[in-house]
C-alpha cells in the first residue's frame, strides 16, 4: 500500500521479520490454552476495523497483516497505509475474514500495533506539516527513544507520518554523547577512536553543549554536530557561524523541542531538528474490531435473547444497548 509519498513502505520490512514478530506478539499473549477461544469455535466469521479518532493517519498496515497472516485471515482494506481518516466520527476502515477464533486471538495485538503505529503518524504528520507551511527545507526526525520490542513499529510509523527515523540502532549511525565523550577524555579523541572502526561507511555525530565544543567536534572531522538544549536564539546563531566556516558539517537540533515550539527552532543553517515526543508521550489512534451481532434485526430495532435485551447493532458494527443499568465499555479486548 502506497503512503501519499507514492512510496510503497511495505517493501521495507522482510516478510521474515514480520511473521517472526508476529507469531512472538501472539506467543506472548496465550502461553498455553486459550478457553475464549474454544468457546466461539472455528466458523466463518467477519469482523469490522473502527476508527473512532476523525483526522488520524493510518499506519502499521503491515503489521496488522501479519499478525491475521499467521492465523490464516485475509484482510481487506478500505483505506491506504498513510490515509487521513475521518471526517465521520467513525470510520470503517478494514474488513478481516476468517475463523472466529482466530480472529478474536489476533485482535490485540494487531490492534495493539495499529494504534501505537497510527498515533506516531499522525504526529509525524503535524509536525511534518508545519515545517512545510514554513518552507523550511531541513529534516524532522524522531529518536532512539522507542518501545523496547517495538522499535520496527514505530520507526516504520515515523516514515508513515513522513518525518525521518533518525538511527536506526546503535549500528546505525555513530553518536558520541556526553557519556562517550568524557569516558573517552574528549571530544578529539572520541570522534579519532570511533573513525578507526567505522571507516568511511559510517557517519559520526557528537552531541555538544557549546560552539566551542561544535568547533571542535567539526575540526575532529564529525559529519553532524547536535546541538543539545540551545535555546532559538542561541542555536540560530552558533548554527550560522558553524555553517560558515564547516559548510559541510550537519547541524542538528535537539533537546526540550516539542510540537509547540518546533517553529522557533527553524533556521536555513540548521539541517536536522529531532524530537523524542514523537514517539515518548505520544497518543494511540483508538481503533477497535467489531464482530457483527447475529441478533441484529433488520428493521434496526433492539432483539431479545433469553428475555434479555441484546442491544442494536449500527451498519459500523457498534452495539446501542436500550436503556437500563449501564453496561460496560466493549470497544476494545481487554
Amino acid at each position: 500500500m502506497s503512503t501519499p509519498s507514492g512510496l510503497d513502505l511495505a517493501h521495507l520490512l522482510p516478510p521474515t521479520t514480520l511473521t517472526r514478530l508476529a507469531q512472538d506478539w501472539l506467543a506472548e499473549d496465550v502461553t498455553h490454552f486459550d478457553p475464549a477461544g474454544m468457546c466461539v469455535g472455528a466458523g466463518p466469521q467477519t469482523a469490522t476495523l473502527l476508527c473512532k479518532e476523525p483526522g488520524s493517519v493510518l499506519a502499521g498496515v503491515p503489521f496488522f497483516n501479519a499478525v491475521f497472516g499467521v492465523l490464516g485471515c485475509q484482510v481487506d482494506w478500505l483505506y491506504p497505509e498513510g490515509a487521513e481518516l475521518g471526517p465521520e466520527q467513525v470510520t470503517r476502515v478494514a474488513v478481516v475474514h476468517g475463523p472466529a477464533r482466530n480472529i478474536l486471538l489476533g485482535e490485540r495485538s494487531a490492534l495493539n500495533c495499529l494504534a501505537r503505529a497510527s498515533g506516531i503518524a499522525t504526529r509525524g504528520r503535524q509536525l511534518a506539516s508545519v515545517a512545510r507551511k514554513a518552507a523550511w527545507k531541513g529534516s524532522v526526525a524522531g529518536t532512539r527513544k522507542t518501545t523496547p520490542g517495538f522499535r520496527l513499529v514505530e520507526k516504520y510509523a515515523m516514515l508513515v507520518g513522513g518525518v525521518a527515523t533518525h538511527r536506526c540502532d546503535l549500528s546505525s549511525l555513530v553518536m558520541l554523547k556526553d557519556n562517550h565523550v568524557w569516558a573517552c577524555g574528549g571530544i578529539a579523541q572520541a570522534v579519532q577512536d570511533v573513525r578507526q572502526v567505522c571507516g568511511f561507511s559510517s557517519k559520526i555525530e557528537v552531541e555538544c553543549r557549546s560552539e566551542d565544543e561544535g568547533r571542535e567536534a567539526a575540526r575532529a572531522g564529525a559529519d553532524i554536530v547536535m546541538l543539545d538544549n540551545f535555546t532559538p536564539q542561541t542555536l540560530h546563531t552558533v548554527a550560522r557561524t558553524l555553517k560558515q566556516d564547516f559548510p559541510s558539517v550537519l547541524i542538528e537540533a535537539s533537546g526540550g523541542i516539542t510540537p509547540e515550539t518546533l517553529s522557533a527552532f527553524f533556521s536555513p543553517s540548521v539541517d536536522i531538528i529531532s524530537l523524542g515526543c514523537i514517539t515518548q508521550g505520544c497518543p494511540v489512534v483508538d481503533f477497535s474490531l467489531k464482530i457483527q451481532c447475529p441478533q441484529r434485526s433488520h428493521s434496526g430495532t433492539a432483539r431479545r435473547e433469553n428475555g434479555v435485551p441484546c442491544g442494536t447493532v449500527d451498519d459500523h458494527g457498534i452495539t446501542t444497548v436500550p436503556s437500563g443499568p449501564p453496561a460496560a465499555r466493549r470497544d476494545f479486548a481487554f
